[in-house]
């Protein structure tokens, strides 16, 4: 029997698992041809279990162009001839995509060598987790340790946790050397932007980020997330002219990059139109037309709600938010139901400019967004949503505090100019600057 790269078994022809392993390593390095290599394993093996299931969760996750429900029917009956492995594989995808992800979880335990579902169960570049709260994604990865030794693409997806749990010289020293070995492994330069940008490091970030993504990962297909990390270190700069040439280059929204769309260029131009300064933002219909009315409204996870939610507020498509709501509310999963449906209504108190009890129904919520999955710094995008609420309330003393913890976490010159846009207008020239930050949050909303 042939087996996967880490030795378990794959019940399926040598041709077709070969096109899965080559799938399956495109994924592990971030590069593009995953979904096309895995469709290639299911033609040329129509009852191969892994390979259908692989691909009904790329389309959950990613928005992969694939008819989901056809790939889980087709994974769960061919998965009876396959071995227990493959059957528990595929019935934590079939779960997880359902909703529910503690058969992935306990599968894991069992096989942690199973990398694609230990790359789901951790919110990454790729993925937005698995698990209620970041720390339980990491004991997932912890216990893995001895199953991988010093495997390259474990050491990224380790240093991707060190960075998360602040221990930025060990993420570092790990994505070092993970891409020592394999150059393109795209899950260690992700965690290396990280620790770059989480401590502040911007100059040498940008200029590590845009030489690799012209050099080892040119191949990734993941490239506008690392332009992302881009412009996130040029907007910190308050580089404004930066970030612009960044976008209109790199991150215009275009068909065929899917949720990535979202993701990337949506929360770029949200938090680019709340930066002091800031003028003649790009509008976020291109992002709107691209992802799709189904993607904004019925966002298949928590982490792609945050998006879609901060993406109609700066539609102003007060209608499309109550959908949102409801639908969160209604929703089978509990962090939908606690943590997305507070979070839309809140956004839809800012934009019925009752600006105070928007702001303090996003601080309510600080202590759950980590459930939402993806990293720090995307989720930051609730919290500079928080700051645009209490300008806009006139609670120029709160959105200092909030950003003061900001400013001790981490240099950012955006920020600096952030906090002295909200100074107390007691004189004319601070008072000017107060004004044009409202300005400024005024138009993106009117966008």
């Amino acid at each position: 029997m042939p087996t996967d790269s880490y030795g378990y078994r794959l019940t399926t022809s040598s041709e077709a698992a070969a096109a899965y392993n080559r799938g399956i390593g495109h994924l592990l390095r971030l590069r593009t041809g995953a979904v096309e290599a895995l469709a290639t394993s299911v033609a040329l093996d129509p009852t191969f279990a892994l390979g259908h299931a692989a691909l009904a969760l790329l389309g959950h996750e990613m928005c992969a162009p694939v008819d989901l429900r056809a790939r889980l029917d087709h994974a769960a009956l061919h998965a009876a001839r396959a071995s227990d492995r493959e059957r528990s594989h595929v019935a934590a995808i079939t779960s997880h995509v359902r909703g529910s992800s503690a058969p992935l979880v306990r599968h894991l335990a069992a096989y942690p060598r199973d990398a694609l579902l230990l790359t789901t169960a951790v919110p990454t570049i790729a993925f937005a987790g698995v698990t209620e709260v970041p720390a339980e994604g990491w004991v997932l990865v912890e216990r893995a340790i001895p199953a991988y030794g010093d495997d390259w693409w474990f050491a990224g997806l380790l240093a991707f946790v060190r960075q998360e749990q602040r221990r930025f010289d060990e993420a570092m020293s790990l994505a070092c050397r993970s891409l020592a070995r394999e150059p393109d492994a795209g899950h260690s330069a992700h965690a290396r932007a990280h620790a770059h940008y989480e401590t502040g490091d911007h100059e040498a970030g940008l200029s590590w980020m845009d030489g690799w993504v012209t050099g080892a990962g040119a191949g990734s297909g993941s490239r506008s997330h690392f332009s992302w990390h881009a412009a996130m270190h040029e907007l910190s700069l308050g580089d404004l002219d930066a970030v612009r040439r960044r976008y209109d280059a790199q991150l215009r929204p275009v068909p065929g990059l899917g949720c990535r769309t979202l993701v990337d260029s949506g929360s770029l131009l949200f938090r680019w139109g709340l930066t002091p300064g800031a003028v003649d933002v790009p509008g976020i219909e291109d992002v709107a037309t691209v992802v799709g009315r189904e993607v904004l409204e019925a966002p298949a996870t928590p982490f792609l709600a945050m998006h879609a939610a901060v993406t109609l507020l700066a539609l102003d498509d007060g209608p499309a938010l109550a959908r949102l709501a409801v639908r969160a509310e209604r929703h089978p999963q509990p962090t939908q139901r606690e943590v997305v449906a507070p979070l839309v209504r809140a956004l839809a108190l800012m934009r019925a400019e009752h600006c105070s009890q928007a702001a303090d129904a996003l601080a309510a919520l600080t202590g759950a967004l980590p459930r939402l999955g993806g990293s720090d710094a995307q989720r930051e995008i609730i919290e500079e949503t928080r700051i645009a609420a209490l300008l806009r309330a006139g609670r120029l003393a709160d959105a200092r505090a909030v950003l003061d913890v900001r400013l001790d976490r981490r240099r950012s010159p955006r920020d600096e100019a952030w906090r002295r846009s909200c100074s107390a207008p007691d004189d004319s020239q601070s008072g000017q600057a107060h004004l044009a930050a409202l300005d400024g949050h005024r138009d993106l909303l009117e966008r």
